[in-house]
């Protein structure tokens, strides 16, 4: 078949099949109207997002996918599909560790689609005050990097707040040197946050050893500054060089090509079990020969898979530690329940933190 022929008819199929797209949308954001109708006739405090749900969901549909669009791209597209059809529901506010255009609002919108209405903190711990006030229904905040290890003011947080984990969010970090300079020689000063700063500390040894390096409280800050201010870049993502102007002067700078950054979903419900799920609980231990022995002791006796285990200074007295532990499974299977429910019997102090979705990549 001729060029001439074809493209007319392949585009008369792609305009049939994008009706049929739209046609079928309309169909499922009413039957999540419907869903939103029926839940609140039951239980006017209903919980309309429901991170099980969308887990199981978004799993079957990579499982399902078959190409030639990557699975992740899928994913990405129904998670936009939900997030709008969340919003007829009820429509979300997130709290993220702003400003605009860090990647901790990007991994709020990965999670949540862009449907929901993202609002900007400066801390750690008023993202964690405005979910407990109402003032927002979720908050995303930072956990771990993979090549620069926790981030300690959010495992803190933990220590004194009442809210639970309700999902968590993986998120590949690509950082570029963005500047108003095109040269990069011209480079004098370099902002970026402490984190980033050390994440691609061997690129800017051997690229701009020359230039300062200056942390400051977020990327999106460093952009800012770098777009105001002569001779400077920043270290940012590709967000926040749109929000403030600044092209990329260097693409991907990160030392490490597979640095991911975990971040968690914080809020007030319990979640049930997607059938593939993560458990976060903090203990500390009692002050006696063998005690994190103890503790860990029922974990490998039923079988269970920890994925992470980290210690911190309680606060409460001098050299007293609590450990920050993630476990794989739900509190409500039954091998995890009956380890959780030794372990706390064998703890000083035992917390359990939430179980939730491991995160969809």
């Amino acid at each position: 078949m001729s060029e001439e022929k074809a493209l007319p008819e392949l585009r008369e199929r792609i305009d049939a099949i994008d009706a049929q797209l739209q046609e079928l949308l309309n169909e499922r954001a009413a039957c999540a109207r419907a869903v939103a109708e029926v839940k609140q006739n039951s239980d006017p405090d209903a919980e309309f997002y429901r991170p099980e749900r969308e887990a199981q969901v978004l799993r079957k549909v990579r499982e399902r996918n078959q190409g030639p669009l990557p699975a992740e791209e899928v994913t990405r597209l129904f998670r936009e599909i939900m997030s709008a059809c969340l919003a007829l529901e009820k429509p979300l506010r997130i709290g993220f560790l702003g400003p605009e255009g860090t990647f901790t609002q990007a991994a709020a919108l990965k999670q949540f689609g862009h449907s929901v209405q993202t609002v900007s903190f400066a801390a750690i711990d008023e993202v964690f005050r405005e979910v407990e006030a109402g003032g927002v229904d979720y908050g995303v905040v930072p956990v771990e990097n993979s090549t620069e290890g926790v981030i300690n003011h959010t495992l803190d947080m933990f220590l004194r707040s009442p809210l639970k984990i309700c999902g968590d969010v993986e998120l590949r970090i690509h950082h570029h040197l963005l500047s108003t300079l095109s040269d990069l020689a011209a480079v004098e000063r370099v902002y970026s946050h402490q984190q980033s700063l050390a994440q691609c500390r061997e690129w800017l040894n051997a690229r701009l050893p020359s230039a300062e390096r200056i942390a400051v409280s977020s990327n999106a800050e460093a952009a800012r500054r770098a777009s105001q201010e002569p001779g400077c870049a920043a270290i940012a993502g590709e967000t926040a060089g749109e929000i403030y102007g600044l092209k990329a002067v260097v693409r991907n700078i990160e030392d490490d090509p597979a640095n991911t950054t975990r971040f968690l979903v914080i809020g007030k419900q319990r979640v049930p079990p997607s059938g593939r799920d993560k458990t976060s609980i903090l203990v500390s231990a009692r002050n006696q020969p063998g005690a994190l022995y103890r503790l860990l002791e029922p974990i490998a006796r039923h079988g269970l898979s920890m994925t992470r285990i980290e210690s911190r200074p309680s606060r409460l007295s001098t050299w007293d530690y609590v450990f920050f532990m993630d476990l794989e499974g739900h509190c409500d299977d039954p091998e995890l329940a009956r380890a959780l429910e030794e372990l706390q019997t064998e703890a000083a102090m035992f917390k359990w933190l939430g179980s939730y979705p491991q995160a969809v990549l």
